[in-house]
């Protein structure tokens, strides 16, 4: 079950957002030291883990009263968070696991003694990652890497000359950062057609809410902020007190676009990001901004047709921001964006110096992660295809594809039995909804057409040009789909990713190659746990289309009202009882759930869950085999919710439950476990629940939407 933002019904954004972009990804926790941990070694087999694990549990605990403590109990006690992590699950211990097992084939391929045997993406996978691992050289280095960027924005002469300068520094960084980003993404009118975005950037904290709430600790946050930015200036030669001048100017710049910037909330209405407009009016809407100038940087110098600018509030404050602000102040917001987002691909102290405040104060990592497990990710985001076609050739079997096919295609026949069955729905828009349901394209395991990085320039001993490059490559990439025949093959994740995801506008729900092995698809159990876990992931993700966001798209992927209004209005009242379920769960301290936030996967949550279950039942009466009895002392039906829960084991440091509270459309663990118990009666029976206990809840009150 996905426990990562990617996992949300989004309409098909801009690529550049949905494909992990490397400057983002290292900023939290920036590269540390070429010498791995001790015990850390790379994997040449990915470990074996069961799905369903007594260990994890705690059996002392009364599953009628806390059925997370009981399933989940003994994975808490035993594993606690590791010093380079904000939070530890599952999922992450996973991924940490697959990060490991992607480490040697890097380092194996990153030989230079293997050099002949090598293929040409292999070659560029193995030089990549060498040059990621030759922290000597980066350190030798120091801010050289950059003096040329930094020389072109010291250069800047006027206003007029800031559209061309934006675009070099977003063609080589490809990072919101820099005011805005510009991007390809389907048409939300007509997902057939591939347009250009305009997309509002330009925060360095993590959500427009850090720069206006005035509590005690969002004040102090932003003396924090102040001070490591004025930090950072100095590090490019600032004087004290210049570098604090500069960081005001910085965080007054920032603070004007937060102010103009959607909530999450509202972000998650696809209306409200929805702006069709051709050039002549983008450009109205900011006078003082050379849209055709900015665009021939990019090399677009025939500009496009029409353009879906997600904001315009933001963009008309952006253009008012940069009116006001004097051409010094221009110049320390650039190069603040500059050194912050590269700061992860410099020499140690700068990497340090960034993870002080993004990683240890913001998140409450005690440690840099390790220089090995940064260096894989970023392979992963600028080569992910080409990584994963290694991990596929050794992980990946047909008969795990099919496998999954089989049950994926069990829980949409389970799915279209449950609108069929529903009493709240006209039968007009039941047949929209199969229809929708039927149009669903699964893809699994891995693309049919694997990337091409031939035009990706990489260097054995260029550490930040590679990173550039690859920024680069990827913001032509997208750049050149606009105006082009939409591929609904193209993926937004690796199949390295143990993460899934449902595309609204593409209609298809995405399996990574990753995310189907044990301890979350594990062959070698019974199917009730499989079920449980991965049958809810896949009903999760075959949710997300019907969803508060996710049904607002028909069939074919466009906006639109396809629902009479009597079934919206049904349909919201049911999804008002989740709100108010979650809304009362508490994050951490006094902070609760935003459930507008967090309500398509809650929803998704529990439609997973019970699609599921019915696929489970289904399945088995389809084999014509009575259930098996009593394993490690449960039934069937309890190894299934045991199955289920335990995917979501989880912890968290409080500064990361903060951040998660303001930006994480997912609940915590705990709430993705219990939060559901009480609202399926097949629960209540397999354990034998009784009134008045916590996971009971009285048939009135229950929740439920499919």
């Amino acid at each position: 079950m996905p426990t990562l933002p990617a996992s949300t019904p989004m309409p098909s954004l801009p690529g550049l957002l949905k494909t992990s972009l490397a400057a983002c990804l290292l900023l939290l926790a920036a590269l540390a030291t070429a010498q791995a941990p001790s015990g850390q070694t790379p994997l040449q087999a990915l470990p074996y883990t069961p799905s369903l694990d007594p260990a994890a549990m705690d059996k002392q605990a009364e599953p009628c009263e806390d059925f997370y403590q009981y399933a989940c109990g003994g994975w808490i006690a035993n594993n606690p968070i590791p010093a380079d992590q904000s939070r530890w699950s599952v999922y992450a211990k996973m991924a940490d696991d697959n990060q490991r097992y992607l480490w040697g084939i890097l380092d194996r391929l990153a030989q230079p003694a293997g050099a002949e045997v090598r293929s040409a993406k292999q070659g560029k996978l193995g030089d990549y990652f060498a040059a990621c691992m030759d922290e000597a050289a980066v350190n030798r280095l120091g801010l050289q890497p950059l003096q040329a960027q930094l020389a072109q924005i010291q250069a800047l002469q006027s206003k007029q000359a800031l559209p061309a300068l934006l675009a070099a520094l977003h063609l080589s960084n490809n990072n919101p950062r820099f005011f805005f980003n510009l991007g390809a993404g389907q048409d939300f009118a007509d997902s057939t057609q591939v347009i250009a975005f305009a997309l509002a950037g330009g925060l360095s904290l993590p959500d427009r809410d850090y720069y206006s709430k005035q509590d005690a600790k969002s004040q102090r946050l932003r003396q924090q902020f102040l001070a490591h930015v004025a930090a950072m200036f100095e590090r490019l030669g600032e004087p004290a007190a210049a570098a604090r001048s500069a960081a005001r100017s910085v965080l007054a710049t920032e603070t004007a676009l937060a102010r103009a910037t959607l909530s999450r909330v509202d972000k998650r209405d696809p209306y409200k990001s929805f702006h069709k407009m051709d050039g002549r009016a983008l450009q109205a809407l900011t006078p003082g901004f050379d849209w055709a100038a900015y665009q021939a940087g990019l090399g677009q110098a025939q500009g496009f047709a029409v353009y879906n600018v997600s904001e315009p509030r933001f963009f008309k404050a952006m253009d008012a921001r940069i009116r006001a602000m004097s051409l010094a102040e221009i110049k320390s917001y650039l190069r603040w964006a500059l050194l912050s987002s590269q700061a992860p691909h410099l020499s140690a102290e700068l990497v340090q110096q960034n993870f002080e405040f993004f990683g240890h104060t913001l998140t409450g990592a005690p440690q840099l992660k390790p220089r090995w497990k940064r260096c894989v990710e970023l392979v992963d985001a600028q080569l992910g295809e080409a990584l994963g076609q290694e991990f596929v050739a050794h992980n990946f079997s047909p008969e795990l594809k099919e496998k999954t096919q089989e049950m994926t295609r069990e829980i949409e026949l389970a799915m279209a039995q449950s609108i069929q069955g529903l009493a709240w729905m006209s039968e007009a828009t039941k047949t929209r909804a199969l229809a929708k349901l039927h149009a669903i394209v699964n893809k699994v395991g891995y693309p049919e057409r694997w990337r091409d990085y031939s035009a990706l320039a990489v260097a054995r001993g260029d550490f930040l040009g590679n990173v550039q490059q690859g920024n680069a490559f990827e913001l032509r990439r997208q750049l050149a789909k606009i105006g082009k025949p939409l591929d609904r093959g193209e993926w937004g994740m690796t199949p390295s990713t143990v993460n899934a995801y449902y595309d609204a506008q593409m209609n298809d729900i995405n399996f990574p190659a990753a995310v189907l092995q044990p301890p979350l698809f594990d062959p070698k159990l019974d199917d009730a746990p499989n079920y449980g876990n991965t049958g809810s992931t896949i009903g999760h993700e075959l949710t997300h289309g019907f969803d508060d966001e996710g049904r607002q798209f028909d069939a074919q992927g466009n906006l639109k009202d396809w629902w009479t209004p009597k079934d919206g209005k049904a349909f919201e009242q049911r999804a008002a009882c989740i709100v108010k379920q979650y809304a009362g769960y508490t994050i951490v301290d006094e902070i609760k759930i935003n459930s507008r936030l967090t309500l398509g996967e809650d929803i998704a949550d529990l439609g997973g869950l019970i699609l599921a279950m019915s696929a489970w039942k289904a399945h088995m009466a389809s084999t014509g085999k009575p259930m098996q009895g009593q394993i490690d002392g449960l039934t069937p039906e309890q190894r299934f919710f045991v199955g289920y829960a335990q995917w979501a084991c989880s912890h968290d440091r409080p500064e990361a439950l903060r951040v998660k509270a303001v930006t994480d459309p997912h609940s915590p663990g705990r709430y993705r476990v219990n939060g559901l118990m009480v609202n399926v009666p097949e629960f209540e029976q397999a354990f034998a629940c009784k009134p008045g206990q916590q996971m009971v809840k009285p048939a009135a009150q229950r929740c439920k939407i499919w």
